[in-house]
């Protein structure tokens, strides 16, 4: 079904017939077996991540109550996979076997398998997931009910979830981080303005501080000093020292208005942050906290996920309903491909590392 991700993408400021003209006159001068990306790039052209072959790309279009299927190789549309109303986020199981899509409005979680897509099983009755996270410990599943206000801890056995404990928490819980230890869940409020750490072994909150306007995203360093949040009502992105109990705000990076989701770029030093309003990514060196560099990224960027090999940048363009893909090294968008409504999570199995 999925072919192997050797896709050439053009520049719309070269055609076919000045690449025609420069590849013959490489091929009578030098003879070359390959034409390397290094050249096609000279000319303005750039080619995407060479990705695992089979492994598709999943976007989550959470007002269709569907999922796009991508195909790494040519890059189209293979099928749609119902789901249950909003599907918002998605998370490898930790055997790797399954990614679980969370549909908030229908109560349910959805098991597709990761290279092949296909629905393995649906887990109903698992009230308002929004976002999820698997604890590194492999122990714990933790859910936020964006609509109802609650978190929601669950065990894992490697099979089958259980209902640990529900935690009232303030309004409209958006995003997870899960620290290193499986110790701590740190969990965004984004109508109340609030960071909330909660104690996984007791299932209590901790301690809750005041943010900027509409936080989002959180992203954990990996040192375990620090922790990031996107301020969706801002333009920033907030840094914490969790150390201190509770969190203490250290820093403001300025980055772009709407900042919200983060995916890092895989070289444990750098992460991306989406700034859905200005059409912005903006590249953070987290072992600084500067922004080191700003890709232009139209529709209003959302969530994203990273090639293994760091060379392309998948992005959810969430109010034009197109899956884009930027090139990192030159920051140039070169491909869009066309979704659902407002498409929301993006994953594929073939990523980069998450730190």
């Amino acid at each position: 079904m999925f072919s192997t991700c050797s896709d050439l993408l053009w520049n719309s400021t070269l055609n076919t017939t000045i690449l025609s003209h420069a590849l013959n006159a490489v091929k009578t001068t030098f003879r070359p077996k390959i034409i390397g990306a290094g050249f096609l790039a000279a000319l303005g052209i750039y080619t995407t991540a060479t990705c695992a072959a089979g492994v598709p790309l999943f976007v989550l279009n959470s007002l269709d109550a569907n999922i796009s299927v991508i195909d790494t190789g040519d890059w189209h549309e293979i099928k749609k996979i119902p789901t249950g109303k909003e599907p918002h986020h998605l998370y490898l199981t930790p055997d790797e076997k399954s990614v679980i899509v969370a549909n908030a409005g229908s109560d349910s979680l959805t098991f597709i398998d990761p290279r092949t897509a296909e629905v393995q099983r649906v887990i109903k009755h698992t009230l308002d997931p929004y976002q999820l996270r698997f604890s590194p410990d492999m122990k714990w599943f933790v859910t936020v009910g964006n609509r109802l206000n609650h978190i929601d801890i669950y065990s894992w056995n490697g099979h089958d979830l259980a209902i640990v404990k529900r935690i009232p928490s303030s309004k409209t819980p958006s995003h997870l981080w899960i620290n290193a230890d499986s110790t701590t869940v740190y969990a965004t409020m984004q109508d109340s303005d609030e960071l909330v750490a909660v104690d996984l072994n007791t299932q209590t909150i901790k301690w809750r501080i005041k943010t900027g306007s509409l936080p989002a995203d959180v992203f954990g360093t990996p040192d375990g000093k620090s922790l990031l949040v996107g301020l969706t009502g801002g333009r920033d992105v907030q840094v914490y020292d969790i150390s201190k109990n509770p969190a203490q705000l250290v820093q403001t990076i300025p980055t772009g208005e709407g900042a919200h989701a983060f995916r890092a770029l895989g070289d444990s030093k750098h992460i991306f942050v989406s700034n859905r309003v200005s059409n912005t990514i903006s590249l953070i060196d987290y072992t600084t906290f500067k922004v080191i560099k700003e890709i232009k990224a139209p529709g209003g960027p959302d969530c994203m996920e990273v090639s293994a090999d760091q060379k392309s940048l998948f992005i959810s363009s969430r109010w034009i309903g197109r899956m884009s893909i930027v090139d990192i090294d030159s920051g140039k968008l070169i491909r869009q491909v066309k979704v659902g409504k407002s498409p929301h999570g993006i994953w594929t199995l073939d990523h980069a590392k998450r730190i």
